[in-house]
């Protein structure tokens, strides 16, 4: 088309030109009325479609019209690759889009190693045994120092985001690793060169959806600053609550990092195993709609392997790292295998369990703990246990207890998952604990057990009690994080989740069929024998 129109408008020109030149000679030689062509025919009509039609149809090459020829390379800033450009054919907005589908396919089907997928299919590794050797975290010789030191070369802002899990926000936190952080920060503060380019310190508390909803925000935000302040956190740029998984407070949050960060500052991620740092950089960078290679989440110690650096979540130069998980032995969760791992995971939002107990009496949590009244000033206290939904209780006196646990353990007391798996966890130890409150109404003291959950009690006076579980188990004793109690009072005895109860029925069922056939079989022998 575009070469028709540069013709024809060549021949409406050339035309005027000939018109002039007719009228000239028809001035001078009237009986003169018709005109010749290059090859000497005649045309009677100048202005006829007879001559454009012939004069159209000859081949460009043939036709010296330099002046009207596309633009070649070097003339202007015209290049190779812009002609080829301007070669290609137009494609419709549906192939196009079909194409950017293809494209964003292709994309997203990011090829990974056979651990990453065994990871994020099956939530486990094809070789446990090989996955337990990877060594620790030596968060000292691979982040401590260079927090530091580039930080006193550059005029880059370091930035360490803290991540930690508000479930167990006791056994997650870094205390051992982050203890050399807190203690060059601390040891920098009277340096005014150093103290100017310390890095800046933000603790921000995941999984807040799974937080009881009658915890307030504010309430959770003093907590939290006091847990760490009593970890030994110094000073704190910023505290942030977030729900990866509910994209709740990310936004404000990756606004916080980028202002502090700056244009050409680096923003360290770190945490413990299983907190939740991958969930929340995909989150993050979901919300600046990067395209990135989704990085592994799973619910198992060890997923990230190395120091990984996320490109095009921050702005301009900053750079973004995310770093293994450091490893606490200290967690219940450690000591089991996945399928427990699963029973004791908190998936939904925590739902209180409360019991009314005496002086004497014992609470079983599955076959991993055990909270015994020694004795109390008072008559009764209210125990309420924060722990997965998947996992068993009972209530019973402390005279029984090691009777019930070593029957039922593996089995109604689950987890562990079989009768033999409590000696593989480790020797089961007590401690003894002081508690004292004013009130029945709400909750006194919290005795939380990392890596599973927590007791809270309610009393008006002065207990005297004993957790028993495996040595080795962090325990710690805090102000209460949720001053409610469950509505109702649970009973004495054994309760048990669906599953396991419909477990243990089926497998009676069974017990009772091999019996019944046992007696048939032996009734049929005896009728044989007589």
């Amino acid at each position: 088309m575009r070469k028709r129109r540069v013709l024809k408008g060549f021949m409406m020109v050339r035309k005027r030109k000939m018109g002039l030149w007719m009228e000239i000679l028809m001035k001078l030689n009237p009986e003169m009325g018709c005109g010749w062509d290059a090859d000497g025919d005649v045309f009677d009509d100048w202005d006829s479609d007879e001559w454009e039609a012939k004069f159209a149809s000859e081949e460009e090459d043939d036709l010296a019209l330099d002046a009207f020829a596309p633009a070649g390379a070097g003339y202007g800033n015209m290049t190779e690759e812009m002609i080829e450009k301007m070669k290609k054919k137009k494609v419709s907005k549906a192939r196009q889009k079909k194409m950017a589908r293809e494209a964003k396919k292709e994309k997203d089907d990011v090829t990974v190693c056979a651990r990453c997928y065994s990871l994020r299919n099956y939530g486990q590794v094809k070789n446990q045994l090989a996955e337990n050797l990877i060594p620790d975290f030596d968060f000292d010789r691979l982040i401590a120092t260079r927090l530091i030191k580039p930080s006193v070369n550059t005029n880059a802002s370091c930035v360490v985001v803290l991540v930690v899990d508000c479930v167990d926000f006791d056994g997650m936190f870094p205390k051992r690793a982050a203890k050399s952080l807190f203690k060059v920060l601390e040891e920098s503060k009277n340096d005014a060169k150093l103290s100017k380019k310390l890095p800046k310190l933000v603790l921000v508390g995941t999984k807040v959806d799974l937080l009881p909803s009658q915890v307030s925000p504010a309430r959770l935000d003093r907590w939290v600053r006091h847990r760490a302040k009593a970890a030994g956190a110094p000073k704190l740029s910023g505290v942030y609550m977030v729900s990866a998984r509910k994209d709740l407070g990310v936004r404000n949050l990756l606004a916080f990092i980028k202002g502090l960060a700056g244009p050409r500052g680096n923003v360290w991620v770190i945490g413990a195993q299983n907190v939740g740092k991958s969930t929340l950089i995909n989150t993050l960078a979901k919300k600046e709609g990067v395209k990135v290679s989704k990085l592994t989440e799973a619910p198992v110690p060890g997923t990230t392997l190395g120091i990984l650096r996320i490109g095009g979540i921050l702005p301009a130069k900053a750079k973004l790292y995310d770093t293994p998980g450091l490893l606490h032995p200290q967690l219940m969760s450690m000591r089991l295998n996945r399928d427990e791992q699963k029973m004791v995971e908190i998936r939904k939002e925590l739902q209180p369990r409360t019991y009314r107990i005496k002086a004497g009496q014992a609470i079983h949590v599955g076959g991993l703990m055990r909270l015994d009244l020694d004795q109390a000033s008072v008559e009764t206290i209210y125990v309420t246990v924060w722990a997965s939904p998947n996992i068993s209780l009972h209530l019973g006196k402390t005279e029984n207890a090691d009777e019930i646990w070593k029957n039922h353990v593996g089995i109604r007391l689950q987890p562990p998952i079989g009768e033999d798996r409590s000696s593989e966890l480790g020797k089961w130890e007590d401690k003894k604990i002081k508690a004292s409150g004013t009130s029945w109404d709400v909750n006194s003291l919290d005795i939380a057990i990392a890596g599973l959950g927590w007791f809270s009690l309610g009393l008006k006076g002065e207990a005297s009690l004993t957790l028993w579980t495996y040595d080795g188990i962090e325990i710690t004793t805090r102000e209460p994080l949720v001053l409610d109690r469950a509505p109702f009072i649970e009973r004495p005895g054994f309760w048990l989740p669906k599953a396991i109860s419909e477990a243990l029925g089926n497998q009676s069922k069974l017990e009772a069929q091999k019996q019944k056939k046992l007696e048939e079989g032996e009734e049929f022998l005896s009728e044989v024998s007589a």
